[in-house]
């Protein structure tokens, strides 16, 4: 049988989600709960992972059903900041810091965040005014931060490769599609955007 129908298996299964385009010769991941209630059997390919090629551009895929290996993801990222999911009430990005370099000292009013290291250490920083941060702690891979709404907080890279994590905002911080390759990027739309 052609590779091509042992990775699509073209007979459906109940219920399934397929995210995303054809997209520079790689499909996006599928979910699949179970099969088809006829008994069709799934082929392992669709079952699995299935990760993008390193120059792919990631894409928001907010507001549709989406599955995606977010280690992987993470890991392969390498722009400061990349938006993979907006929704409604919550956002996921990626991003990547250069080594010796921070996210930049920021609060979020209205906002909590989730932060997980997928690779590299770190310094967070957290407290309830921009001039006393006293909540300090080194982070490494697996590490998860919680920050409450309205809480001034930096996350330095002290390791020796870039940090590499994904962030959780609840409600969404960012623009839909939002993509900062650089921290200076990032801070000029930001300016911008609140003028």
């Amino acid at each position: 049988m052609n590779n091509v129908y042992n990775y699509l298996y073209l007979y459906p299964t109940y219920p399934s989600y397929y995210n995303g385009p054809f997209y520079r010769g790689s499909y996006q991941p599928m979910y699949m709960l179970k099969a088809n209630p006829m008994g069709y059997p799934i082929s392992p390919y669709s079952l699995a992972y299935q990760t993008l090629p390193e120059d792919s551009r990631i894409t928001d895929y907010g507001r549709q059903p989406y599955v995606v290996n977010i280690e992987e993801a993470t890991k392969q990222n390498n722009t400061f900041r990349t938006a993979i999911w907006t929704g409604n009430h919550l956002q996921v990005t990626l991003m990547s810091i250069p080594v010796g370099e921070d996210i930049g000292l920021e609060v979020h009013p209205d906002t909590d965040q989730f932060l997980r290291i997928e690779e590299g250490q770190g310094l967070t920083q957290m407290g309830n005014r921009k001039d006393k941060l006293y909540f300090q702690r080194y982070v490494d891979d697996d590490d998860a931060i919680m920050i409450p709404a309205g809480t001034w907080h930096n996350i330095t890279n002290t390791g020796d490769k870039p940090l590499k994590l994904y962030s959780i905002y609840a409600p969404p911080e960012h623009p839909f599609s939002t993509v900062h390759q650089t921290k200076a990027d990032a801070a000029a739309i930001e300016e911008h955007h609140y003028q």
